[in-house]
């Protein structure tokens, strides 16, 4: 009798097994939230390391640069909100616009518009960066994945803002006080100066930014299906 009843069990468990009525408990374990997973690291470190990147880009002095090939000429560098002289007859060194830490000492419409984008960007993606670093500690679940999802579409609006900010940023050649530094300078045209490596490092940052979106999208850690797939082995 007991022998039949074991055999029962036996072909009912397996009928379970079979139909993906899988106990309960196994279930849970199987669904198990985890902590950590790879693509949300990555996301993460990614994230930081273009805030830094695109934060040292931002207030580098360094935007359009004229080098002093004579030693009568004098090397000049702008940045957003700083610029640097080197020259024999002045002291050296870098400043705000005009000496003064005003916003309307910027020489131009165009860089203080530039500024404003670029630094509204840059804020952005710090904001997001800290809620991707929230998402690492949560449990997989819907605030999870509205977290991801809210951090991804800052990174998107950041991009696209302080991509704005380096398209207007060259309309700003054509003031008098780039005029006076560089000859012949107009619109994306830099005359006897060059854009610098600064100008440089924030198209980078802003490139790169454009693959932190699509990474949000598959940061949770876990992808719940709408229907559940039954176990066969």
């Amino acid at each position: 009798m007991r022998s039949l009843l074991d055999s029962k069990k036996k072909s009912g468990a397996g009928l379970d097994v079979a139909l993906g009525l899988v106990p309960q408990q196994r279930q849970q374990r199987q669904h198990q939230p985890r902590m950590f997973s790879c693509v949300s690291c990555f996301w993460v470190l990614l994230s930081a390391c273009l805030v830094a990147v695109c934060s040292f880009s931002f207030l580098s002095p360094s935007w359009i640069v004229k080098s002093g090939e004579q030693e009568e000429q004098e090397s000049v560098s702008f940045g957003l909100l700083w610029h640097c002289s080197d020259s024999l007859e002045h002291m050296s060194g870098c400043y705000t616009f005009e000496g003064l830490g005003k916003f309307n000492d910027i020489p131009s419409s165009s860089w203080q518009t530039s500024a404003v984008l670029c630094c509204g960007g840059c804020a952005l993606l710090v904001m997001s960066c800290l809620l991707a670093i929230v998402t690492l500690f949560l449990p997989s679940g819907l605030c999870e994945r509205r977290l991801c999802t809210l951090a991804g579409y800052m990174q998107t609006a950041a991009v696209f803002i302080m991509a704005s900010g380096l398209l207007v940023y060259p309309f700003g050649l054509n003031s008098a006080t780039v005029k006076k530094y560089c000859e012949n300078s107009s619109i994306y045209y830099a005359g006897d100066c060059q854009m610098g490596w600064g100008y440089m490092l924030a198209i980078v940052g802003v490139m790169l930014s454009v693959f932190l979106p699509f990474f949000a999208k598959y940061a949770p850690k876990e992808h719940i299906s709408p229907t559940p797939i039954p176990t066969i082995l």
